[in-house]
């Protein structure tokens, strides 16, 4: 066996095979560069009025198509038939759509919500059992920022198939809190103080005004719902605020701490409150 022989001619051969490799790998890169560039620019073009959930959208679809037309270029610089390469796809397709049927769903759901239009991205949504600011609409998921800055990926059929609470659909939300007052205040009282107090509150809005009044009764005392309205991206602040605001004003105006006081009656009929029950069991 002539191995000097095999070798000098199997050198031309990984030679061009090596330039091939290394042409297909530049082809790539710089496929991937122009694919990245010319999308970016079809994004930018679609600028406002043009709804930018759509344009990120089909930023998005054009991004995989250009893909698969580079990896069918480089097999096509390899001297594969792009024809046979096609069909192999094909029936590779119909196989992945048979197994994952779920991506069709998917994808659908992604294109009524753009039909539909439930909510946009940089609205703020509660969907698929996430709450957050929607960043993208993609092909087959919703990227959402959740409230602690957790980038999550929700399929677009669960999305879709869940109900949608669009937080930034109207101008301004309601803040829902509660105080709790004693047996023995004035409840009267305390409302006109905390309607003046809450309403003095940065970034809580004057029309509506806050609401302020008696929710129900427990056996501590009436509650008070207290509810400022503010736009939503003050939504925060306004409810540690009035939490802040709620403690601060009763305790300053001598507001009693709410406080439940159990009265038993022994067989002579004296009662005793709790606080007697404590020191008589301390006694024993």
């Amino acid at each position: 066996m002539d191995v000097s022989g095999m070798v000098q001619s199997a050198i031309p051969l990984l030679t061009q095979f090596a330039l091939k490799v290394v042409g297909a790998i530049a082809l790539w890169l710089v496929g991937r560069w122009l694919i990245r560039f010319a999308v970016k620019m079809l994004v930018r073009t679609l600028k406002y009025p043009f709804d930018q959930t759509v344009a990120g959208y089909i930023g998005t679809a054009t991004s995989v198509l250009l893909n698969v037309a580079l990896i069918v270029a480089i097999l096509g610089f390899f001297g594969i038939e792009t024809t046979t390469f096609a069909a192999l796809m094909a029936g590779v397709g119909i196989a992945i759509g048979a197994a994952w049927s779920g991506l069709l769903a998917h994808l659908a759901a992604g294109i009524f919500l753009l039909i539909l239009r439930p909510f946009k991205a940089g609205d703020f949504i509660s969907a698929g059992g996430m709450m957050g600011t929607v960043e993208e609409i993609g092909l087959f998921v919703t990227r959402i920022n959740t409230l602690d800055n957790v980038q999550t990926y929700v399929s677009n059929s669960r999305v879709f198939a869940d109900t949608i609470q669009n937080f930034s659909a109207n101008p301004y939300r309601r803040v829902d809190l509660m105080a709790q007052l004693h047996n023995d205040a004035d409840h009267a009282a305390a409302i006109r103080l905390l309607k003046t107090r809450v309403s003095l509150i940065p970034n809580v809005k004057t029309e509506p005004p806050p609401d302020v009044e008696i929710l129900q009764f427990n056996p501590l005392g009436p509650m008070l719902a207290v509810r400022p309205y503010c736009n939503n991206e003050h939504y925060w602040q306004v409810y540690f605020d009035t939490n802040r605001v709620i403690r601060e004003t009763l305790e300053e105006a001598g507001f009693r701490a709410a406080e439940q006081a159990i009265v038993v009656r022994s067989g002579n009929g004296a009662m005793a409150t709790t606080s007697t029950i404590a020191a008589a069991a301390r006694s024993l």
